[in-house]
């Protein structure tokens, strides 16, 4: 983590009000090496801070023109369900095109990292519409030019949701049992806390990597200690 005299850096995170981007949020204002978190969503995060600063978007529109503050960071916690979007069309909107669309206007403000949560299975060419979404997504955001790209692929994720899916819940009881029976390749299929993807994507925000790296499921959980100056 970045230690006295280190410059401090503006961050903009996009979906704040998720599982995941609530934990994200929380770990950037902690953490003294960003001095401006820029939370981007279509309402404002349910907590106040120095270095918090909300904008508020119709992402509809935004996306017609999309355009954001200066910015050293841009983490991307956006997501949704087929069930929840209505149609396959709404949910390619949010997990592709809203990504791709605030991966091209954080490169336009000067971002040099950007970093997506994606999800297990994520294919370009599979078979299935989630995963295929998921890496049509992943590839688009390589597009723009960025120094790093970062993307996390979670398994199911565990922790309070402002909103009840009781399939969720369902799911995520069975894969706390099944789960450590999970080993080899399947590990990545295991259960993962939302509190490590958010480690794991701010110790990759504060990291010195280039290119393109992708974290599975099964790498989260060790990368998030980063976040806390653990050993790994």
């Amino acid at each position: 983590m970045s230690g006295p005299g280190e410059a401090r850096r503006r961050v903009v995170l996009a979906g704040a009000t998720g599982l995941v981007g609530r934990h994200c949020l929380a770990r950037l204002l902690e953490d003294p090496s960003f001095d401006r978190v820029i939370a981007i969503g279509r309402r404002p995060p349910p907590i106040s801070h120095p270095s918090l600063e909300p904008l508020i978007v119709d992402f509809e529109e935004w996306c017609r023109d999309p355009q954001l503050p200066l910015c050293d960071t841009v983490i991307c916690c956006l997501g949704t369900t087929r069930r929840k979007a209505g149609s396959r069309a709404a949910f390619r909107r949010v997990d592709r095109d809203y990504p791709v669309a605030l991966a091209r206007a954080g490169r336009e403000a000067g971002a040099a990292r950007f970093l997506l949560v994606s999800a297990v299975g994520a294919n370009l060419r599979s078979r299935f519409f989630y995963n295929r979404v998921k890496g049509e997504a992943e590839t688009a955001v390589q597009g723009p030019g960025y120094d790093f790209v970062g993307i996390v692929r979670p398994s199911l994720l565990l922790g309070e949701r402002e909103e009840s899916r009781a399939a969720e819940s369902i799911a995520a009881l069975i894969g706390r049992r099944v789960g450590p029976l999970l080993r080899g390749g399947l590990r990545r299929y295991r259960p993962v806390h939302a509190a490590d993807v958010a480690g794991a994507l701010v110790a990759l925000a504060s990291s010195a990597d280039r290119g393109v790296r992708i974290v599975e499921s099964e790498e989260v959980e060790s990368l998030a200690r980063f976040t806390h100056g653990e050993e790994v």
